[in-house]
């Protein structure tokens, strides 16, 4: 694990889905809900007051920002930021999966969870 990243650890789920909901590209508020959303197949969601105050806070670490990347201007709603990762937030996201990765590691190795078929224990 990254020293410098650790210390961001653990992230809250709802932290750590936006982050990978960013991952592979720039999405507004809306986009990152319903991304959110998928990638929890429902389990993870937020009401639009806390995902507004998560974007507030990985703002001001830098873990975000808002893009100037806009899609083509008739698919567009000016009202919309649309927010994209940055490289502190790509490797805080990582470390955290990191983190999880190792602790899934572990609860095979206790059989806690079975081991994944075809791969390492």
């Amino acid at each position: 694990m990254q020293k410098g990243m650790d210390r961001h650890l653990p992230l809250t789920e709802p932290v750590f889905y936006l982050l990978a909901a960013l991952a592979d590209g720039d999405k507004h508020g809306w986009g990152i809900l319903k991304e959110v959303e998928d990638l929890t197949e429902g389990r993870v969601s937020m009401s639009p007051g806390t995902l507004y105050g998560i974007i507030k806070r990985l703002l001001e670490q830098e873990w975000i920002a808002e893009s100037e990347q806009r899609p083509p201007q008739r698919w567009d709603d000016r009202r919309r930021k649309y927010y994209r990762l940055t490289e502190q937030g790509r490797q805080v996201a990582q470390a955290e999966a990191r983190r999880l990765q190792e602790a899934v590691k572990l609860a095979r190795g206790k059989q806690l969870l079975p081991v994944a078929e075809g791969g390492p224990a």
